[in-house]
């Protein structure tokens, strides 16, 4: 029997607020609204930050607090306030006499779900401050010795632990128990005054111990170092319109944002999305399915309830290149006659829901991706990206690799550095001239932002052979 404490116990205590309360005081300020909900939430989190050689930063803070929001029609009513009172929540609750009276049926309350997609388990409290620093400085002095190329060694370290209790007027209550761990490593190496830089994350809905498995911390340091190492015998990329082959998982950062902001329910509401109006239409080559899944066990951006509480589920937006649909939280669905998603998300309590993405990719075809890199002939390879621009609503990016070579012949040639993919999220869909069997997710290290919230996510793809993308480069 497990007999560990409810952890609800940080949201209500007797004295300031109990669920009964929570209820009424819902109920009674969303009366007049067509939905809306309480939202109440408690974090831990930490941070170590392990730089040159020694301890640099460690932190450690909690949060708790509420949002309340109200929606009729269009409008929304939203307050939020770092206290879990009944007090504020009557002060918030005076924010919502702004909105209009409904005048329709309300919608019904979010299904319910009987699935649990991680442990409820903190992760700060598991393991001692001492072995984590102690881990930090394992993974610093190993990658030191692995090569006396190696100039510095930069390992960050964090998790947090969030309870959430989702109060709806029309008795609905459910909550959420909430773990987030991650690990990165980043190794500058140096060589005749050259340096290079590479870097490997990982990290999910789960706990600590993973990242104390000596096969888990020795594979980050070879990812990091083997990007640095590479780079550092890198030439300057080519410019222009060329054949690239995406490799598979974190690639899919692309994918994510320049189509996947633009299959969101509420830019297609306002049809101010590439992909407004367009359900049932052709929109990418054949062969082409995305989803988006925040039902996945354990990863990143996946949730047992979204933050309105609809159940997470596996969403086909596109199929065989035929739009399906897109992603909804309760308002944009609503407003749109189709049932919600369970992308409703926000950052914390103090942001109100808006439709977002969890885990967002694109399933795997049948083609060895050795055969795709044969078939491109010459052009480039982009295995990593790093930092990109996108205006979400018509898809047009600007994306860095962080490691890529030259495809010549059909083999992979010498390292490229400054190379860019510039182009837009629409067209690229429609040239996809190839689709591996190798289709990965992400190792855990996404982070999405929208409208000034962000929120963990992840992405994927197989290896993709794409025509006619622009290559931005530095050589002469």
């Amino acid at each position: 029997m497990n007999l560990s404490p409810d952890p609800r116990r940080f949201l209500y205590r007797d004295d300031a607020l109990t669920p009964d309360s929570a209820l009424r005081l819902t109920a009674d300020a969303l009366k007049g609204c067509d939905d809306g909900e309480l939202f109440l939430q408690y974090t831990a989190s930490e941070s170590f930050g392990f730089d040159d050689g020694r301890l640099k930063t460690a932190d450690f803070q909690t949060n708790a607090g509420f949002g309340l929001r109200g929606v009729s029609g269009e409008t929304t009513a939203f307050a939020h306030a770092n206290e879990l009172s009944e007090a504020a929540i009557r002060r918030a609750a005076e924010t919502m006499t702004v909105l209009d009276p409904a005048r329709g049926a309300r919608p019904a309350a979010p299904r319910r779900t009987n699935a649990r997609l991680y442990t409820e388990s903190d992760p700060l409290g598991l393991i001692p401050f001492s072995r984590k620093v102690e881990l930090c400085q394992t993974i610093d002095a190993a990658a030191r010795a692995r090569d006396p190329r190696v100039a510095q060694v930069t390992v960050g370290l964090s998790g947090s632990w969030s309870v959430i209790e989702i109060v709806r007027a029309d008795g609905f209550v459910a909550h959420d128990v909430r773990p987030l761990v991650r690990l990165g490593v980043q190794i500058v190496v140096e060589q005749n005054g050259r340096r290079e830089t590479g870097y490997h994350g990982l990290g999910g809905r789960y706990l600590y111990d993973a990242f104390f498995e000596e096969g888990t911390w020795r594979r980050a340091i070879d990812v990091a170092l083997g990007q640095a190492l590479v780079n550092l015998d890198s030439v300057a990329a080519p410019a222009g319109e060329m054949t690239v082959v995406l490799g598979p998982g974190w690639p899919g950062v692309l994918l994510h944002e320049a189509i996947g902001h633009g299959l969101e329910g509420d830019f297609n509401r306002k049809g101010t999305s590439a992909f407004s109006g367009r359900v049932g239409e052709r929109v990418a080559a054949p062969g082409v399915t995305v989803v988006d899944d925040g039902a996945i066990g354990e990863r990143r951006g996946s949730l047992t309830i979204d933050d309105e509480g609809t159940p997470t589920q596996r969403t086909t937006l596109i199929e065989d290149g035929i739009l399906k649909g897109y992603i909804h939280d309760r308002l944009n669905a609503r407003l749109m006659g189709v049932a919600p998603t369970g992308n409703g998300r926000r950052e914390s309590f103090s942001h109100a829901p808006m439709p977002r993405m969890t885990n967002t990719f694109m399933l795997g075809g049948t083609e060895d991706p050795g055969e795709i890199l044969a078939r491109a002939g010459n052009g480039i390879y982009a295995k990593s990206f790093g930092g990109g621009q996108v205006d979400i609503t018509s898809g047009k990016f600007v994306f860095s690799c962080t490691e890529a070579y030259r495809i010549e012949n059909g083999r992979l040639g010498a390292p490229l550095k400054g190379a860019t993919l510039i182009g837009d999220g629409p067209t690229v869909l429609t040239r996809v001239a190839a689709i591996g069997n190798d289709m990965a997710l992400d190792e855990g290290v996404g982070v999405c932002g929208k409208g000034g919230q962000s929120v963990p996510a992840g992405v994927g793809q197989p290896t993709l052979m794409i025509e006619g993308l622009t290559i931005g480069g530095t050589a002469a």
